[in-house]
């Protein structure tokens, strides 16, 4: 084993006490980490936005472009996360002393 992707095996032992980690939570709390589809989808709204517009004057204009652009995103999003609410509950147990239910 290994022989095919030796440098990704390497890589895989040797960070293994981190990644191993990822297994101490529960499926629906793994799924919301691992997700990187809602990411991608805001970065890619974000990038349509900031793309037309060739130059900022400064910073602040850039902000405030994101910030309108984020509002705008924000609205289309009706979907809820899968297995969220499972999620939200096994976060409030886990990490009481950091995460509270409203």
């Amino acid at each position: 084993m290994g022989k095919q992707y030796p440098i990704v095996i390497k890589s895989w032992r040797d960070k293994w006490n981190n990644l191993s980690h990822l297994f101490d939570y529960t499926k629906p709390i793994r799924h919301s980490m691992c997700t990187t589809n809602i990411i991608k989808g805001y970065h890619r709204q974000v990038r349509k936005v900031t793309k037309t517009k060739g130059v900022f004057p400064n910073n602040e204009t850039l902000f405030k472009s994101e910030y309108l652009a984020y509002h705008n995103i924000k609205k289309k999003w009706t979907q809820p996360l899968r297995y969220w609410g499972q999620t939200v509950q096994q976060f409030a147990i886990k990490f009481s002393d950091r995460f509270q239910l409203l």
